[in-house]
């Protein structure tokens, strides 16, 4: 692999952050620097010599600036082949400048889509000279170094500082990767833009915050997450967070956003599931009340709290071992007392909106599917049996259904008082999902008279609601939708049994 030396470089970008020293540092090189607009000005108010594009070009600056640099004297500088006799008598032929480095920062066309601006706004952030000049150096690695992003100054910077501005191929070809990098996201940038509706049957995904870690759901398997952690949580206290963490963590918060608002809500989780939810006047009781559903499970669970932490709440918690607890705000009580345990991992979760739709790997190719935005409310019910639901029944059937939402199916959901008793998760029939439910409540001397009881899908047969019933729940919301509901309808007014149909059904898998 080749060393070559920095003699010239052309530089074009939107953001000057970072970009004096590096200037400084080429012109105490004698390289030579070429440049247009905004940032030719700013490198002459350095006071350092800069050749405008235009007197290579021949030609101004064009279309509102939209043609700058898109010319063969541009381009074939940047993509001539040193090592080619052809490439070499064609630059001298035409009085073509050699050009060893392109430092080029794009437009902001994400952060204009995101700030709300108008159509045209956006159309003119989308990078045409940037965007080519890119490629051309990237391309070119074996004579050109790329420099395409502001993110990355500091390290060329570095580099050419230790090495005098003499790099190596193995320099110039990791550059190209990071060009190549931030060229194919900005191009699925652009194209999710166009394809809002989706009506391209194509699927562009580029996360460019990546992260390596500890393993995956086990030690053998390697494990990455892609993506910007940071603009959803401040992490306050504790290790790195690994795979299962991230898993535990975002069922949590999909979890308590059903609860956004309202009166202090806390969830125990394990391995996605909620093993302990209440909701109570203060957060310690709905804590408390949470950890009651099933202290068992709660030991190295993942807390989470719709409201801040106090003092109290954060003294009670600190006698369980968790791996992880968040919430929205911590009192500085709370944050020193939970930091006690050097391990426990403490998030502060900001309000910041979600992915509208969810993505995974499926056989050779993904599936991608909307988020299931879809909360079942008051008005959404349909009362199908004689007996109906007293007030306080119905809100502990919204609160069972916002549960069993977000619980693997089968399941089933028992709820009291807007405490979570139990569930069954993840069985493979309803029956069973629902005998795992009653065991389980009555293993922690939970007592389900007069409970309410919640399916993430239709009853196929009377034999829940018989079972149900038996163990003294009183109240059911399901989707309906069986071509037998009404057996199970008809179960339920020969029993004095209220049941409820919300007609969307709640598969997660």
């Amino acid at each position: 692999m080749s060393n070559k030396t920095i003699k010239s470089a052309l530089i074009s970008v939107f953001s000057k952050d970072g970009l004096e020293p590096i200037v400084k540092e080429l012109n105490k090189q004698g390289v030579t620097i070429y440049s247009t607009g905004g940032t030719e000005t700013f490198i002459k108010n350095l006071g350092i010599d800069v050749v405008p594009v235009e007197d290579v070009t021949s030609y101004p600056s064009i279309l509102g600036g939209r043609v700058k640099t898109l010319h063969p004297k541009v381009f074939g500088g940047i993509l001539n082949r040193q090592n080619h006799d052809g490439d070499v008598k064609e630059m001298k032929d035409f009085d073509i400048p050699q050009i060893d480095v392109v430092i080029v920062d794009l437009y902001p066309f994400e952060k204009t889509v995101a700030s709300g601006a108008s159509n045209q706004d956006i159309i003119e952030k989308i990078d045409i000279g940037g965007i080519s000049l890119i490629r051309a150096a990237a391309k070119n690695y074996a004579d050109v170094i790329c420099v395409s992003s502001v993110d990355d100054y500091a390290e060329f910077l570095e580099l050419i500082t230790e090495k005098k501005g003499d790099l190596s191929e193995a320099d110039r070809k990791a550059f190209a990767a990071k060009a190549f990098n931030v060229s194919s996201h900005y191009d699925s940038a652009i194209f999710n833009y166009f394809n809002a509706d989706q009506t391209i049957p194509a699927l562009k995904l580029s996360e460019t915050n990546g992260k390596v870690l500890r393993y995956g759901e086990n030690p053998h398997q390697k494990g990455f997450f892609y993506g910007n952690f940071d603009a959803l949580f401040t992490q306050l206290h504790g290790k790195e967070l690994s795979y299962n963490n991230l898993l535990d963590v975002d069922a949590a918060v999909n979890l308590i956003q059903e609860f956004k608002g309202e009166q202090p809500t806390f969830a125990v989780l394990k391995h996605n599931n909620a093993c302990g939810f209440a909701q109570r006047d203060t957060v310690l009781n709905a804590y408390l009340d949470a950890l009651a559903g099933d202290p068992v499970s709660a030991f190295g669970g993942v807390l989470i709290s719709n409201t801040e932490i106090d003092e109290a709440c954060a003294s009670e918690i600190h006698k369980l071992f968790c791996e992880v607890v968040i919430a929205p705000s911590f009192t500085a009580e709370a944050e020193a007392i939970l930091k006690g345990k050097k391990n426990r991992i403490l998030l502060v979760l900001k309000d910041t909106d979600f992915a509208p739709t969810t993505v995974r790997t499926c056989l050779n190719g993904v599936l991608v599917q909307d988020k299931n935005n879809k909360t079942d409310q008051i008005e959404d019910l349909t009362y199908v049996t004689n007996s109906k639901p007293s007030s306080d029944a119905i809100d502990d059937l919204i609160f069972a259904s916002k549960i069993c939402k977000h619980t693997k199916s089968n399941t089933i959901v028992l709820v009291k008082n807007r405490q979570l008793c139990a569930s069954g998760t993840g069985q493979t029939s309803r029956v069973d999902a629902l005998n795992q439910a009653i065991h389980k409540a009555m293993s922690f001397n939970f007592d389900l008279k007069d409970s309410v009881m919640a399916s993430d899908a239709f009853f196929p047969f009377p034999d829940c609601v018989e079972i149900a019933g038996n163990a003294g729940i009183t109240s059911v919301i399901q989707p309906g939708g069986s071509i037998k509901d009404q057996l199970s309808i008809d179960y339920c007014n020969e029993n004095n049994i209220a049941m409820v149909m919300t007609g969307t059904r709640h598969f997660k898998h």
